[in-house]
């Protein structure tokens, strides 16, 4: 059985920093592409970033360009999501997402695998 878990959100003020990590089980994670999606209150959960299966491919939505870095720790079966400059605007429910298909990375309907999420909240 496939278990995601993310840890590391929390209360931070604007313009500071988390690191988001997400241990998976269950599954040969070096063969997993790893994806990170955000759902805010009232809003659909949208796609923040993704890295494939080697770490060769990460892919950013432009809002978070230059702010977030996506990495993976394959031996540690870990993928991260370093967040500095945060915004009150990035408050949301952070989830972590694998798929054994790598596309362009940005689709939630192409991940097979869903953490239960973290929260992330910046206050103004």
């Amino acid at each position: 059985q496939v278990q995601l878990v993310e840890s590391g959100g929390g209360l931070v003020q604007a313009g500071g920093s988390l690191r988001l990590s997400c241990a998976a089980s269950g599954v040969t994670f070096s063969s997993v592409s790893m994806g990170w999606f955000r759902q805010a209150p009232g809003k659909e959960r949208e796609f923040v970033s993704a890295i494939s299966w080697s770490g060769s491919n990460t892919v950013y939505t432009d809002s978070v360009k230059g702010r977030f870095t996506i990495s993976r720790a394959n031996a540690k079966n870990t993928v991260y999501l370093q967040m500095n400059s945060l915004k009150p605007e990035d408050t949301a429910v952070y989830y972590c997402a694998g798929t054994l298909r790598w596309r362009t990375g940005t689709e939630k309907e192409n991940y097979d695998y869903w953490g239960q999420g973290t929260q992330v909240t910046v206050s103004s």
